[in-house]
């Protein structure tokens, strides 16, 4: 029955359907809209069967029905990014109400079923809109370039506007049980009379408000028991109408009363208000089993792991997860025979016959043998609950080193494939150097972390003693053992930790191991007299004059650390300019020493280069040509090397300093369910070994697991697995938590880019200029448009003031020119224009609100307080803090630093550092004015740090120091307690989830992820104080600073 069914394009479900979506109801409650695999469709409430209503490119989502009944509005994926649909709900021709590139969200409709309410993000942060069906432009609902305005709905006879304005009830809805200054509230706003109101003031989730005819509303909460339930108001008090032990989503209310439909566990259920009653529908309709299809996929440009046989004649790789052996020129390939786990890394032991990879298994890479020709079964040798990788083995291949999860340090016996732990250490799971044997195998040299910092440690195996050799307070990382045993060659930034910038304007240094002299040239010249041995005539006949006979450096017998001020014996290896990470490999020939590594040093692009050292011989570096597009892997076998060079493994020609690609082209097949199952428990396991809490912030990850896995076969695209993965990791109530993925399978035809220039209009005359951005396209002295005039054509085309502004500056690609038409006086006149996309114009309206506030300051302190405001903590906002401070610091008398609706970073000990400056000394020219050291002192200055409960992250980070440091006040609310340091991992099909897995704490052990950085004097600004341009928070600076002034 499975063959048949599989042959066919689709079936109807015979089993319980899941992943239907945001469903919606018509007004009588008798009818649901869903979306599914992509799609809109309807049911029946009473009757199982459903209809499909669209079919369109791309996914269709987010269906709402008119009050009237007679549309269903919907947000659709058509052109790649989302815009706002209509349809007929009775069938026709589908209308397109919105067309910006920016991400339009259906939210809800008018009671008039005139208008739909969207979100979108076309001025900056994203926000509410309401949008006319008859498919004129967009009027913004609320000003202010923070009002963060979403779940938007209409009371039916107050006119409030029903929303939600944070993080936690939009983008961060998946996040379960937050509980902070940035909570989500139902609130209300009656734009007609300006009276504001907040229903629900506890400190959690009160979100996804509806409302029906009557004027009921209905909401999620989480209130009861940390799961999102239905609640809604009796007698002015918060009331919950369901106790579910799994969450709710996106409940919606019918409009004429009566009925509420909401998502839980991937299924629609329907509450009924007069029985209080839930019940799940049973939904039946035809399922489209695309996943289990096999996909071709080609190896050509995604290899992401090779090794060749010990006798150079066979190459293995790895492509999108499975294993390949060909002959050492590609040209016969055989896929090896295995589960649909990802292999990730594949060796070839010594009889030329095995390979030694490691594979999933539950999530966690094992280890595993099988025939390298491709018969017999894979035998698997470790079955731990934590991730086995980068393994090296010796040069005879009779051992293997490899790390194991967060701590150890393992050797494996090639002929047993036994395992054993040698060292446990601080290794991290992941951003690791890789383990290798010295020369002689006497040692394994690997690093492990120091205060977030790598040192190169040495084990000796004989002796089982572990012996740091470089313990600095940087990091050094990437070792190497030279071939002749003398030298340990590493990556370094030797002054600069690489936490958390990262391992900028690294070096490659090496190390002797010994005081070595440099070699004599007495001793070369004597060599030129010493007698040579005879050699055989007949031999010597056949072979090439010209080919190098040099033989490899053998290893040494025995190899002597001597540790006594050995870091004083470090020498730099690379040049002295760009960033070299590396070494990646050494070779080493008679005197003659080469180190690969990549550098950008010579035109700003990375790639391979080498350094020759030999002795009597300035050094020599010359980069390798054709490794431009991304390199990784460098290995030799009997003196030949290959490099692995943008997903195709390559022949190094060290002489000619170039690589010659191995054109290796072998399609092969997988299928997207069998995928997207590794991909699940791959995911589930890394953030179990790597997540910061070891306590997962309450949660039973184990039971989580078996909670969501349970919903895998029924997965039917991408989007159900985006939607479940970030359900899972939502569980863990965590910032810096999130899954991505984008397959071939979702590519869209079409795509528009909007077209903007700078010039802002009326919002209710959306055809009249408003304002021109400063430093946008339209802020340049030839650009003559003035506040008042009006737009008739766009390139020529005129304009109908009743259509959307947007259709005529969305197109198919960005033009470099424009030529617009405006009528001022009853005068036309041209304007030529190098539009600029939405982005730029976003930046300018965020610029706009920052040099509001700078006037605001100048004007309330009489120009004696300085503002600098910092919108992340990147290294480019750094930057302009840095020049905004030798701008503005001398001449003032007090400093602002706004850190509100910052998005965080790793600036925060270079900012720190900064203003932690003081006065120390004066210095002064003859007849000249003293002068301070050091030029910048801040700390010797009142300082305000403003925050608020947008403030996250690094800017955290950034509070919390400030606070510890006591540099100054701080004022504003508690920030937003998102603040864990993350990194992330790619999976088998190019997937990236986030790993936050650094914790972050005060002095005195508060973790800041739970509890946030509290102000000294708390000022809040509100949703109205926002809406009437007031600053109650910067205000209160200038006033708490004026007072220390005086």
């Amino acid at each position: 029955m499975l063959a048949t069914a599989l042959s066919l394009p689709a079936i109807a479900q015979s089993t319980a359907t899941y992943f239907t979506t945001y469903p919606t109801l018509t007004p009588d409650g008798k009818t649901v809209v869903f979306s599914y695999e992509g799609d809109l469709w309807k049911a029946d409430v009473q009757n199982p069967q459903a209809v499909r209503l669209t079919a369109m490119q791309g996914t269709e989502i987010a269906p709402k029905v008119s009050p009237d009944g007679k549309w269903i509005a919907f947000t659709a994926y058509q052109y790649g990014n989302a815009d706002i649909f209509l349809l007929p709900i009775e069938g026709g021709e589908v209308k397109q109400l919105t067309v910006h590139e920016a991400g339009d969200q259906l939210e809800s409709w008018s009671w008039d079923s005139k208008s739909v309410y969207i979100t979108s993000g076309r001025e900056g942060n994203t926000t509410s809109f309401k949008v006319s069906i008859e498919g004129t432009t967009p009027v913004r609902v609320f000003d202010h370039f923070f009002n963060l305005i979403h779940n938007v709905t209409e009371h039916p006879t107050s006119g409030e506007l029903f929303f939600n304005d944070t993080w936690e009830s939009s983008n961060a809805a998946n996040r379960k049980r937050y509980k902070g200054e940035f909570n989500p509230d139902i609130q209300s706003y009656i734009p007609a009379t300006k009276a504001y109101k907040r229903y629900t003031t506890y400190i959690g989730k009160d979100m996804w408000p509806t409302i029906n005819r009557k004027g009921e509303v209905f909401f999620a909460s989480d209130e009861a028991n940390g799961e999102y339930n239905l609640y809604t108001f009796a007698n002015g008090q918060k009331k919950a109408l369901t106790n579910f032990p799994t969450s709710i989503k996106r409940p919606f209310a019918n409009a004429n009363g009566g009925k509420v439909v909401f998502e839980k566990d991937y299924q629609v259920w329907l509450y009924d208000i007069a029985s209080g009653k839930s019940e799940k529908l049973e939904l039946n309709l035809f399922r489209n089993l695309v996943l289990p299809k096999e996909q071709g996929f080609e190896v050509r440009d995604r290899i992401s792991y090779y090794d060749v046989s010990p006798d150079g004649k066979k190459l293995a790789f790895i492509s999108r997860g499975e294993i390949f052996v060909s002959d050492i020129d590609g040209k016969f390939i055989r896929q090896i025979p295995r589960s649909a786990e990802r292999a990730v890394q594949v060796q070839w032991l010594a009889d030329n016959r095995t390979l030694l990879f490691n594979q999933t298994v539950d999530g966690y890479l094992n280890w595993f043998t099988v025939a390298a020709d491709g018969n017999g079964t894979p035998k698997q040798h470790t079955s731990d609950k934590r991730n086995n990788r980068s393994l090296n083995t010796n040069k005879n291949r009779t051992q293997a080193v490899y790390l194991s999860g967060r701590d150890e340090v393992r050797v494996m016996d090639l002929k047993t494939l036994e395992s054993k732990t040698i060292v446990k250490d601080e290794i991290w799971a992941f951003q690791n150097s890789e383990p290798t044997f010295s020369p002689n195998d006497e040692y394994v040299l690997f690093t492990a972390y120091r205060n977030f910092e790598q040192d190169v440690l040495v084990h000796n195996l004989k002796k089982n003693t572990t012996t740091n050799l470089t313990n600095t307070g940087v990091t050094e990382t990437n070792p190497i053992w030279s071939p002749d045993g003398k030298y340990i060659y590493f990556t370094s930034s030797r002054t600069k930790p690489a936490y958390p910038f990262g391992l900028n304007n690294a070096k490659v240094y090496r190390v002797a191991l010994d005081k070595f002299d440099d070699p004599f040239r007495a001793d070369k010249f004597d060599e030129l007299f010493k007698k040579e041995e005879k050699k055989d005539e007949k031999k010597d006949d056949k072979k090439d004059d010209k080919k190098d006979t040099t033989k490899p450096v053998p290893a040494p017998n025995t190899i002597n650390i001597n540790t006594a001020r050995i870091m004083e014996r470090v020498e730099r290896i690379s040049p002295d300019f760009g960033t070299q990470y590396g070494p990646m490999h050494v070779s080493q020939k008679g005197d003659k020493t080469t180190i690969y590594y990549v550098s950008n040093h010579a035109d700003g692009r990375f790639s391979a280069w080498k350094t020759v050292l030999e002795p009597f011989e300035a050094p020599k570096t010359d980069r390798i040509v054709g490794t431009e597009s991304g390199v990784d892997e460098i290995k030799e076998v009997d003196g030949k090397l290959f490099i692995l060079v943008g997903g195709n493994i390559h022949k190094l020609n060290a002489d000619a300093n170039k690589v010659d690609k191995i054109d290796i082209g072998q399609s092969f097949y997988r299928n997207l369910r069998q995928e997207f199952d590794q991909i699940f428990y791959e995911t589930w396991a890394n953030v179990e070994e790597n997540f910061y809490n070891a306590e997962f912030h309450g949660a039973n990850w184990a039971k989580l697991r078996d909670q969501y896995g349970k919903y895998l076969p029924y997965l039917n695209n991408r989007a159900d697995l985006r939607i479940m993965l970030n359900d899972l990791l939502g569980e863990l109530n965590s910032s810096h938590l999130g899954f991505n993925s984008f397959g071939a399978e979702e590519n869209i035809t079409l795509s528009y880019r909007t077209m903007e220039t700078g010039i802002l209009f009326e919002p209710k005359q959306p055809y009249t200029v408003s304002r021109i951005l400063a430093n946008s396209n339209a802020d340049k002295q030839s650009v003559t448009v003035r506040s008042g005039d009006v737009l008739t054509k766009v390139n020529g085309v005129t304009v109908d003031k009743n259509r959307n502004r947007d259709l005529y500056f969305t197109r198919p690609a960005m033009e470099r020119e424009i030529t617009l038409t405006f009528e001022r006086d009853g005068k036309p006149y041209d304007v030529r224009l190098h539009p600029q996309n939405f982005y730029a114009n976003s930046t300018q309206l965020y610029d706009e609100w920052i040099y509001d506030n700078q006037l605001r300051v100048d004007k309330l302190s009489n120009n004696k307080i300085a503002y600098t405001y910092m919108k992340n903590m990147g290294g480019g906002e750094l930057e302009k803090f840095l020049i905004d401070m030798a701008a503005k610091l001398d001449s003032k008398d007090a400093l602002i630093l706004d850190l509100r609706y910052n998005t965080g970073g790793n600036v925060h000990d270079e900012v720190l550092k900064f203003l932690s400056q003081r006065p120390y000394l004066q210095w002064q020219y003859r007849g000249g004015k003293l002068s301070p050291q050091p030029n910048f002192a801040p700390a010797g200055k009142p300082i305000v740090l403003l925050i608020n409960e947008q403030s996250l992250s690094d800017a955290e980070m950034t509070a919390a120091g400030f606070k510890a440091l006591k540099l100054g006040k701080i004022i504003g609310t508690e920030s937003y307690r998102w603040i864990i340091f993350t990194s992330g991992k790619g999976l088998v099909d190019g997937s990236f989830y986030r790993l936050p897995s650094w914790g972050c704490y005060t002095l005195d052990g508060k973790n800041l992820e739970k509890e946030g950085v509290a102000p000294d004097i708390y000022v809040k600004t509100s949703f109205t104080d926002r809406l009437e341009d007031k600053d109650p928070q910067l205000e209160r600076a200038v006033q708490e600073i004026l007072k220390d002034l005086k």
